[in-house]
């Protein structure tokens, strides 16, 4: 780890943590304000939401002057068109988010952003040339298959983070924890690639600014653009230059799980996918009684534990590892469903 990183690196904290009062002020003064009028909504009070944007800017700037005056980020496999690519799809969740945020867009429409942003980002290239075997060596992959899969992906990512964003700091703290374990891969002897793991810090620096204003009792949200953008910046350093893709999966297991089981629970019952409602892990677990703090604390735990896993476990036993999580997500769902029906 060189010297001169403390200086992107620290910039995109400072950055973020300004930016982010800006854009908070700057939510207040033209409404961009998430006002507690729906059932599930917990905060009392109206919150701006310019948060993402913060993030976005804050992430960005100190990339760029690393891209302007180094050769850092361009001397491996990364290349420009990965970076424009990438941006391109960032700014699209960011303004769809902003229109979203003012205007309330109906799932039909919101998912437009996103699915643009993915579709961008695996155009560029933006994707894995190879899967690791879990037996050993490494699959090779094919331009469409990996074009499929990074569209796929990114967007599932998107929406992860998008639905987890429902308590302050959770979505935020957890994807930070993710980009923090893909730096420490990335700098193992195994992987070595200091322009994936200097990209993963500046990203992990911008996220923990937001957070200082983030956690709860929440003073800005991250907003619909925000909440897509950082499940989409996670998944991008995950699979960019090399997959990670279990360490990501591993840090944001319990909520992408979660997602497939109300998704499926939505279908069993009739009921739109897209459409909010207190079906998720995070909503229970408030409902039978825990503080908003406790629950994203064990998120936070969660992601910490399995995401370590990623730094000594082979490649078979990452996956060993998420059908744990797995299971695990199966039964505490069933039993914290049943608690919640007794009280």
């Amino acid at each position: 780890m060189s010297d001169w990183w403390i200086y992107p690196i620290f910039g995109a904290f400072l950055l973020s943590v300004i930016l982010t009062d800006v854009f908070r002020q700057l939510a207040i003064r033209f409404d961009f304000l998430d006002r507690p009028t729906k059932k599930r909504k917990k905060h009392l009070f109206a919150v701006p939401t310019l948060g993402g944007v913060a993030i976005f800017f804050a992430f960005l700037i100190p990339t760029l002057i690393v891209l302007a005056h180094t050769d850092h980020f361009t001397s491996g496999e990364i290349e420009i068109r990965h970076f424009m690519g990438f941006f391109a799809g960032a700014a699209i969740l960011i303004i769809g988010g902003l229109l979203d945020d003012k205007l309330d867009l109906s799932p039909k429409y919101s998912i437009i952003f996103p699915v643009a942003a993915a579709l961008i980002a695996a155009i560029v290239g933006i994707g894995p040339s190879k899967i690791t075997n879990p037996l050993g060596g490494a699959f090779e992959i094919v331009e469409t298959a990996a074009f499929i899969f990074t569209f796929i992906w990114l967007l599932g990512m998107s929406y992860t983070t998008k639905l987890l964003d429902g308590m302050d700091g959770l979505a935020t703290g957890v994807t930070a924890i993710g980009t923090f374990m893909i730096a420490l891969l990335a700098l193992s002897a195994a992987y070595f690639q200091p322009d994936v793991a200097l990209l993963a810090l500046i990203a992990f620096a911008a996220l923990i600014g937001f957070l200082m204003w983030n956690f709860h009792p929440a003073q800005i949200f991250l907003g619909e653009g925000g909440s897509t953008y950082i499940g989409y910046l996670l998944g991008t350093i995950a699979i960019i230059s090399g997959s990670k893709v279990a360490t990501a999966l591993l840090v944001v297991g319990i909520p992408a799980f979660d997602i497939v089981f109300v998704i499926t629970q939505r279908i069993l019952k009739g009921k739109p996918i897209f459409v909010g409602d207190r079906l998720h892990l995070h909503h229970k677990l408030f409902d039978i009684g825990f503080s908003q703090r406790q629950i994203v604390i064990f998120y936070y735990c969660i992601a910490i534990v399995f995401g370590l896993t990623t730094l000594i476990f082979a490649s078979w036993q990452k996956l060993i590892a998420l059908f744990i999580l797995f299971v695990l997500m199966f039964f505490a769902s069933i039993l914290i469903g049943r608690n919640k029906r007794n009280i």
